[in-house]
């Protein structure tokens, strides 16, 4: 649902409050899980642990947010993830596609903070209309130059107040070390700020993978498997 949030400086001084995001849909897409074509990466902190939202990343979307990534490399940049919330029709499970990237504007950063403005909100609203009106934010993303995958108190506390839906996600990339993961919620919507996991990338047209992320592994059992097998 539609939010007013007070929003937090890298100061923690309180701003004035903002609306944030439309409402968001609460029903997910019915589909079939897009495994026809999908490389599974894995990270070293699952240890069998299975997430409760698989999500999915397009080649072209994993090249933009890296992109992004790459535009300054000594302060921390950051956006959103669009794309849709989906549950596999013969499965049920849940899983969330990434096909699209919005950089945030209007930031205040520096080399170990990343904060969105009033004016970084409204902005990636107005675009989400704009360009993605069909879509949703599955998540968000920002950079960790030099510091490592994980998530401060400070990334918590504005996964928790303005990425609210257990579905919603949290990347964080680290471009000097050319590593990256995704930070999901667990059953019970907790989140495990050391703990980030892998995902499914598609590449485009059936092509080879873009992905260049030194921590996580290809799971080759999994590299092309039909739809139909998975459970």
């Amino acid at each position: 649902m539609m939010a007013e949030t007070p929003l937090s400086n890298s100061d923690g001084e309180m701003e004035a409050n903002v609306r944030l995001l439309p409402p968001t849909d609460t029903t997910p897409l019915r589909s079939r899980i897009p495994l026809a074509n999908a490389v599974r990466w894995i990270s070293p902190f699952e240890n069998g642990v299975k997430p409760t939202v698989s999500v999915f990343v397009t080649a072209e979307a994993f090249i933009r947010f890296c992109a992004h990534a790459g535009t300054d490399l000594n302060r921390e940049v950051g956006g959103g993830l669009v794309g849709g919330w989906h549950q596999d029709e013969q499965t049920g499970s849940s899983f969330i596609l990434v096909d699209g990237v919005l950089p945030a504007r209007h930031t205040r950063q520096g080399s170990a903070f990343l904060t969105f403005t009033q004016d970084s909100l409204v902005s990636m609203n107005d675009e989400m209309e704009e360009r993605f009106p069909d879509k949703q934010l599955v998540g968000w993303f920002h950079t960790h130059p030099r510091m490592g995958v994980f998530l401060s108190n400070y990334d918590v506390w504005l996964h928790r107040h303005f990425f609210p839906e257990p579905w919603q996600v949290a990347l964080v990339i680290e471009p000097h070390g050319a590593t990256g993961g995704f930070f999901i919620r667990d059953e019970d919507a907790a989140l495990d700020a050391h703990r980030y996991f892998g995902f499914y990338e598609i590449p485009e047209n059936g092509g080879a993978s873009v992905v260049h992320w030194n921590n996580l592994r290809m799971d080759d059992s999994l590299a092309r498997i039909r739809g139909d097998e998975y459970e």
